[in-house]
């Protein structure tokens, strides 16, 4: 355990003073529970598992990912702000760093996990993920373990999903400011067609229309159409391009 831990801590970037903490981190609830059986009563009744340590570890990422977008991101309001943290804290993106830091293999499981391939666990390494982020910031404070949430698990997700300028994050709210000014007036939902696709495979164009219709009508009232390197994005440049109509058409009357 003790190289295993070695290796582990170069890919981490941090040596722990207290690498026990590191440990369990590492420590299923399974093994802990196949360790207190075989220890007895008084083993039994300690709490040797890394549960404790993924609610902490959940809370410190949350806090940092949280600076860290208020900080870049001073025009976003707080919905696109939430979006974007749901997405960097979540268990896909979190499964994605444990897998890069490899992660799986320094996992103590009990017998039962192991066989039933435990370390590949997306639930597993997620969780596990928190927890190490909860041995540091215990082990060596936060701003180690915000330099280490930072560098490891946010900026290169965050540069790739802002690679584009506006990011489809940024984008998030538009469809939803439609339906919503749309519903408000009584009016029927939009409704968004792709209408043209061009490009190769790896760099397709998407050109969406969002149709507004007046109720009962077969021909819409108002196309909006834009193009967007993903569907999502050319919907959200088309309803954002609906909105500006809408609203120019209320200000007016």
């Amino acid at each position: 355990m003790k190289s295993d831990l070695a290796a582990l801590q170069s890919a981490l970037g941090h040596t722990f003073a207290r690498p026990e903490m590191l440990e369990r981190a590492l420590t299923h609830s399974s093994h802990a529970h196949e360790e207190s059986k075989a220890g007895g009563p008084d083993a039994a009744a300690e709490k040797h598992d890394n549960e404790q340590f993924e609610f902490l570890g959940d809370a410190v990422l949350g806090l940092v990912t949280s600076q860290l977008l208020f900080e870049r991101f001073p025009t976003f309001h707080e919905g696109q702000l939430s979006k974007l943290k749901a997405h960097l804290v979540s268990a896909e993106h979190l499964v994605s760093v444990a897998t890069r830091i490899g992660l799986g293999q320094y996992l103590r499981l009990g017998r039962g996990e192991e066989r039933s391939g435990g370390r590949s666990k997306g639930t597993l390494l997620a969780d596990a993920i928190e927890a190490v982020i909860a041995a540091m910031y215990l082990d060596a404070g936060l701003e180690k373990t915000r330099k280490f949430i930072i560098q490891q698990i946010l900026e290169s997700e965050l540069d790739a999903i802002t690679a584009e300028g506006e990011s489809e994050f940024s984008l998030a709210d538009h469809k939803s400011a439609l339906q919503e000014l749309l519903q408000s007036s009584g009016r029927q939902q939009p409704v968004y067609a792709t209408v043209k696709e061009q490009g190769p495979d790896h760099r397709k164009t998407f050109t969406v229309e969002a149709r507004i219709y007046i109720q009962g009508q077969t021909k819409p009232e108002y196309v909006a159409r834009a193009e967007g390197g993903t569907k999502k994005k050319a919907e959200q440049l088309a309803a954002k391009q609906a909105l500006e109509h809408l609203r120019g058409q209320a200000e007016s009357e």
